[in-house]
C-alpha cells in the first residue's frame, strides 16, 4: 500500500502537471515536442492486469485532442526490483493505447534509490530503457519569490531536496512566507515537516511563527502546537506523526516508548533517522 509520504509527493504533480515537464526539460535536458496543455491521464493498465499494473501518475502533453508525448511518473522511495519489470509495460501500453511517444520520470528523494533507478533495462537485445530519474541533487534551488509563488510545487521539492544546502535558510524562508500561507501550500505541510532535516524544520518553524498573523487555521494549529506542548512533546509528535505518514506501523507500545522520552538529544536522533529509515529497527537502534 503506498504510504502517505508517497502520496503527497505525486499530489505535487497532480496539483500542476505542468511540473513534469518543467523538470524534463530544464533540469534532465530532455526534449518535449510542442504542446498546448498538460492533462492527467488513467494511470491504471486494465487491458493488462489492473491488479498488477497501475502506474503512480500518468500527464499527458497534447495539441487539443491530440496527444504529443505521455509521461508516467513513479514515486519510488527504495530500490525495488519488480519495477524492472513492471516499468517497460508501462510505457508500451501507453504509447499503444495514445498512440504518442512516452517518457519514463522517476522521483527519488534519495540518492542511493536515484543510483539504482537509473540502471539500464534491458527489455529485449535491441530495446533498452534507461529512466529519467530525478534525484534530489537535480532539484533546483529556489530562494526567489516570485517563482516561488508561480510555482509552489517546485518551490516544496526545493525545500525538501535542500535541507542542508548552505541556501537552506533562504530556500525555507521563502518556502515559508510564499508558499505555505497559500491555501494551496496547507496541502503540503506535513511532506515538508516530514522530510527535512532537524535543524531545518526548526528553523522553519522558527520562521513560520515569528510575528507572522497566519489566517489559515490549519498553519497555526500545526506550527504553534510544538510550542504550546513543550519542547520534547513536540518532538515527540513531531516523530510520531513522520512515522506514521511514511507507513510505519505505530502500536501503543511504541507511542508510550516516544512519549515518555524527555531526552531532546535522543528525540533528535530518532526524528533525523525517521525520515530516510526503511525499518523500525533502524530509527531505534540504540
Amino acid at each position: 500500500m503506498p504510504s502517505h509520504l508517497h502520496e503527497r509527493l505525486i499530489d505535487l504533480f497532480r496539483q500542476r502537471p505542468q511540473l513534469a515537464a518543467e523538470l524534463l526539460t530544464t533540469v534532465l535536458g530532455t526534449p518535449l515536442p510542442e504542446y498546448d496543455h498538460a492533462r492527467l491521464e488513467s494511470s491504471d493498465f486494465p487491458d493488462i492486469n489492473p491488479t498488477e499494473y497501475r502506474a503512480d501518475l500518468v500527464v499527458v502533453f497534447a495539441n487539443g485532442t491530440t496527444p504529443a508525448v505521455a509521461v508516467v511518473l513513479e514515486v519510488q522511495l527504495q530500490p525495488d526490483k519488480d519495477k524492472t519489470w513492471t516499468w517497460p509495460v508501462y510505457l508500451t501500453t501507453l504509447r499503444a493505447r495514445l498512440k504518442c511517444p512516452t517518457i519514463l520520470l522517476v522521483l527519488c528523494p534519495d540518492k542511493r534509490t536515484a543510483i539504482y533507478c537509473r540502471k539500464p533495462i534491458t527489455v529485449a537485445p535491441s530495446f533498452t530503457l534507461s529512466p529519467l530519474v530525478l534525484s534530489p541533487e537535480d532539484v533546483p534551488v529556489v530562494t526567489d519569490p516570485a517563482t516561488a509563488k508561480t510555482n509552489p510545487e517546485l518551490t516544496v521539492l526545493s525545500a525538501i531536496a535542500h535541507g542542508e544546502h548552505p541556501e537552506r535558510e533562504s530556500i525555507l524562508t521563502v518556502l515559508a512566507t510564499c508558499v505555505l500561507p497559500a491555501e494551496r501550500g496547507t496541502m503540503y505541510i506535513d511532506l515538508v515537516t516530514g522530510l527535512l532535516p532537524v535543524a531545518a524544520r526548526h528553523f522553519l518553524e522558527s520562521v513560520m511563527t515569528a510575528g507572522y498573523e497566519y489566517q489559515n487555521e490549519l498553519i497555526r494549529t500545526y506550527f504553534f502546537e510544538g510550542k504550546a506542548e513543550g519542547k520534547a512533546d513536540g518532538e515527540a509528535s513531531a516523530l510520531l506523526r513522520i512515522l506514521r505518514h511514511r507507513g510505519f506501523e505505530v502500536d501503543d507500545a511504541l507511542v508510550a516508548r516516544v512519549e515518555q522520552q524527555t531526552d531532546l538529544a535522543q528525540l533528535d536522533a530518532w526524528l533525523d533517522r525517521a525520515l530516510d529509515a526503511t525499518a523500525l529497527d533502524e530509527v531505534f537502534k540504540d
